[in-house]
C-alpha cells in the first residue's frame, strides 16, 4: 500500500514568486536569483538581448579557470604581449597597461581581467590559451551553450564593440552561476578591491575593482561591471550573506550612480522579502520507511542533492514536504535503491518531487525468521 510520512521541517505559504508587479528597477532588463534554490525573484525582460559589454569577461575568467582544473593550465605560466594585446592598452579602453614583449602570468593577466577589467589582458590571455582571440571567441560560446546559455554568442574577449557579442541578462546570471559553483576558490579574485601590475621597466599601476557594490556595507563579493554607449550601465553582482546567496543582473542602467543604486535595491528586496529553506541536505538521513521481512524494521532514506526553497517571507501557510512510498518495501534493500519519493507540495498541490534512496543496506531474514513472520502476519496483521 502507499505510505505517506509527512515530514515535521515546517509548515509555511509559498507564493508565485513572480508576484512582483509592485517593485520595479530602473534598468532595461534585470534579473535576480536565489543561488542555492535556483528560484527567479524577479525579472525584467530577462530575455531581451544585450550587448553585454565587460560581463563578457566572466566567461573569458572560466576558460582559464577550466583549464586550471583540468591540470592544462597552471596560475604560473606566462604569455608573451603581442601587438595586438598591447593596442588595447594605449587605446582609450579599460587596461592593465602591459607591453609588446612583456612575459606576464596567467595569475597577473586574470587578476587584471577580473579586477582591473583590461582589455589588453583578455587579449594576452585569449592568444595564448587558443593562438588567437578568434579561436578563443569559439571556445568561449562553445562553453556558454555547453551550459545553458541559450541566447548567447561571443565574438571577442573583452566584450568592446562587436555587433556578433550578445547575450541576456539570464544567460549572464547563469555564466555567474556556474562560475561561483564551479570555482569557489578562484571566484575570490572577484572580490579583490585593488591589483597592482608590477610592469616591466616602470612604476607599479595600481588599479581599484570597478564593482561600486563592493565597498558598501551589503556582503557583495562579485561580480563584473560593463559600459557600452550603445548599451549604457550594466553589473553582474552577487551577495553573501548569513549562508544566503543571490545573484542580480541588470542591463541598460542609465548612469553608474544608477547601476549602483538600483543594483543594491535589488538585492536587498531579495534578501528582505524572501527566506531561504532548506528542505534537505545531500547524502544525509531525511526519514524511514517500514520494511517486510528484513533483518530490520525500517530502512533510513535520503536524496542524493541539497534541497532548498525560496519562500516570500510576508505570507507564509502551507508548504509540506512528505516520503511516499508503496510499501511496507520487501528486503532485501541494497543501498542506493531508490524506494520512493520525496515529495514538496503547496496546498495539496505538488510544486517538486525528488527520488527517495536507501541509505543503507537491509538483508533478507533467513527462512525460518520469514515463516515466522509471516504467520504473525496472518494471524495478528502485524508486520
Amino acid at each position: 500500500m502507499i505510505k505517506l510520512k509527512f515530514l515535521a521541517l515546517f509548515v509555511l505559504t509559498i507564493l508565485p514568486l513572480s508576484a512582483n508587479a509592485a517593485f520595479d528597477v530602473a534598468a532595461r532588463t534585470a534579473i535576480l536569483q536565489d543561488f542555492l534554490s535556483g528560484e527567479i525573484l524577479y525579472e525584467k525582460d530577462a530575455d531581451k538581448s544585450i550587448y553585454p559589454a565587460s560581463m563578457t569577461k566572466i566567461m573569458t575568467a572560466i576558460i582559464a579557470f577550466d583549464l586550471i582544473k583540468r591540470g592544462d593550465l597552471d596560475l604560473d605560466d606566462k604569455f608573451i604581449v603581442s601587438e595586438n594585446a598591447w593596442r588595447l592598452s594605449s587605446a582609450g579602453y579599460s587596461s592593465m597597461f602591459i607591453m609588446i614583449g612583456d612575459e606576464v602570468s596567467v595569475e597577473d593577466l586574470l587578476r587584471g581581467i577580473i579586477v582591473a577589467s583590461g582589455n589588453d589582458a583578455c587579449v594576452a590571455l585569449a592568444e595564448g590559451i587558443a593562438g588567437s582571440e578568434e579561436e578563443f571567441a569559439i571556445l568561449m560560446t562553445i562553453k556558454a551553450e555547453e551550459i545553458g546559455m541559450v541566447n548567447t554568442n561571443f565574438a571577442n574577449a573583452s566584450g568592446i564593440n562587436h555587433t556578433e557579442n550578445i547575450s541576456t541578462v539570464r544567460d549572464i546570471m547563469i555564466m555567474s552561476n556556474y562560475l561561483i559553483k564551479n570555482f569557489p576558490d578562484e571566484y575570490k579574485y572577484f572580490s579583490e578591491k585593488d591589483f597592482t601590475w608590477e610592469r616591466t621597466g616602470g612604476d607599479p599601476i595600481k588599479q581599484g575593482n570597478r564593482n561600486p557594490l563592493l565597498y558598501k556595507n551589503l556582503g557583495a563579493d562579485g561580480i563584473k561591471t560593463g559600459y557600452l554607449a550603445v548599451e549604457r550601465y550594466s553589473l553582474a553582482s552577487s551577495v553573501y550573506r548569513n549562508g544566503r546567496r543571490l545573484i542580480a543582473v541588470g542591463s541598460g542602467f542609465d548612469t553608474k550612480k544608477a547601476r549602483s543604486s538600483e543594483s543594491t535595491k535589488l538585492l536587498t528586496w531579495g534578501l528582505s522579502n524572501f527566506d531561504l529553506i532548506q528542505i534537505a541536505k545531500s547524502d544525509t538521513p531525511i526519514g524511514e520507511a517500514e520494511v517486510w521481512l528484513g533483518r530490520k524494521d525500517t530502512v533510513k532514506t535520503y536524496v542524493n542533492s541539497d534541497i532548498y526553497k525560496t519562500i516570500p517571507r510576508a505570507r507564509k501557510k502551507f508548504l509540506k514536504v512528505s516520503i511516499n512510498y508503496n510499501g511496507p518495501i520487501q528486503a532485501p534493500i541494497i543501498k542506493n535503491d531508490i524506494i520512493g519519493k520525496l515529495k514538496v507540495s503547496y496546498k495539496n498541490e505538488i510544486i517538486d518531487e525528488y527520488d527517495l534512496l536507501a541509505f543503507e543496506n537491509v538483508k533478507k531474514l533467513n527462512v525460518f525468521s520469514r515463516l515466522i513472520k509471516s504467520i504473525n502476519f496472518l494471524i495478528w496483521g502485524d508486520v
